[in-house]
């Protein structure tokens, strides 16, 4: 590997595995220091103790994109809860958290178990093959989510376009910039007419809790959020983590027999894969040390998380999916600390409930044909999945 591409080393990987390179900066360079366009230099933090102390450090570290680069106005902010820092992340946080508890999202169990069924029916009556990533993985999360807020029924198809439309990069970046600006005006409006109207949905609520703390452009926000966050990363999960059970027959067996077994392999999936190779970018908030490398206030700090899950200092074999190692639910694929990802929880209850239901339904699914993953990405995944059965 050249040093021109270093800079990418933390989004290459092989089929499931991050590329030998990554694991042998992981054991020479822990942190690692990266040249980039602008004659500026990043750092990648790669170990796993290393890069939990630097997720957890707020006071050294800030996550305010728009601030440290010089972003003034409420329109340019990126937005959401992974760019904020205390005391703004504090507030807002405090009106998400009480709706991802496990009693909250119990209510949404029986619905992502219909929506499920729902699509396993469909790709039933449609033959014995599909591409499981449009018939399956892709919009079962987009309906969560349109769940989880309180998007009414007669604009769901709207909506899961808008949802999968800026994710898809074929069209070129404006097309994306321009359904995620459509996604934030719908919103919006959505918005408006759930504070005049509160339905049961998250939205609703925290209308009915909050509503005079919190303005329309900032609830939308915080639900484009949700929906960024909960969207690409549960799809990609869904996918990948099928390819792999039907790559372990074994596996795959035992998770339609032993109903308990699921939770384990749900933990080392999210291990193993972890779809979102790096974490939020923190800036220094002052020069400071960090495990033995200068590094100058304003500099910027990114968190492998793909190494880190990967750290042979977790355990044996950490290059394997062992669903069985006690260490499994110790993962960072969630992120760490106070912007570890409030939406856990439920994307951990959508994977509980669709691989059992996809294995039962198709016992003898299998791979049919090539399976394309995505080049560079920051959520890693598979563009298709084709499958017979």
């Amino acid at each position: 590997m050249s040093e021109s591409e270093f800079p990418l080393v933390q989004f290459m990987r092989e089929g499931f595995d991050p590329v030998a390179e990554l694991a042998r900066i992981r054991t020479e360079q822990p942190v690692f220091p990266m040249e980039i366009p602008g004659d500026q230099t990043v750092y990648l933090v790669t170990r796993y103790d290393d890069v939990r102390a630097v997720l957890s450090d707020h006071e050294r570290f800030s996550n305010d994109f728009a601030g440290v680069i010089g972003l003034g106005s409420n329109q340019d902010d990126p937005g959401g809860l992974g760019f904020r820092d205390p005391p703004e992340h504090t507030r807002l946080r405090r009106y998400l958290t009480p709706e991802f508890t496990m009693r909250r999202l119990r209510r949404l169990e029986p619905r992502i178990e219909a929506m499920v069924e729902e699509h396993l029916d469909r790709m039933e009556a449609a033959g014995n093959s599909a591409d499981l990533v449009e018939a399956f993985a892709l919009p079962i999360p987009s309906l969560v989510v349109c769940e989880l807020l309180g998007v009414p029924y007669a604009d769901r198809s709207d909506f899961l376009k808008l949802s999968t439309d800026r994710f898809d990069f074929t069209a070129g970046p404006e097309a994306s910039l321009q359904a995620i600006n459509d996604a934030m005006t719908y919103l919006t409006d959505l918005v408006a007419r759930e504070r005049l109207n509160p339905g049961d949905g998250l939205l609703g609520q925290l209308l009915r809790e909050h509503g005079d703390e919190l303005d329309d452009r900032t609830l939308a926000s915080m639900a484009d959020g949700l929906l960024t966050g909960g969207h690409d990363t549960s799809t990609s999960m869904l996918a990948l983590g099928s390819l792999w059970l039907m790559n372990n027959p074994e596996e795959a067996a035992r998770v339609r027999e032993d109903d308990g077994y699921i939770n384990q392999v749900v933990e080392e999936l999210l291990r193993y894969m972890t779809v979102v190779q790096v974490a939020f970018p923190r800036f220094a908030r002052e020069d400071l040390d960090l495990f033995g490398t200068p590094i100058t206030k304003g500099q910027l700090v990114l968190c492998s998380l793909t190494a880190a899950n990967r750290d042979p200092a977790l355990g044996e074999s950490m290059d394997t999916a062992v669903p069985s190692r006690e260490s499994a639910g110790s993962h960072l694929a969630f992120g760490h600390g106070i912007h570890r990802c409030i939406g856990a929880p439920l994307a951990q209850m959508e994977m509980r409930i669709a691989y059992p239901a996809l294995l039962r339904r198709f016992p003898n699914l299998r791979v049919n044909g090539e399976v394309p993953f995505r080049k560079l990405a920051i959520v890693y995944g598979v563009e298709k999945l084709p499958v017979a059965w």
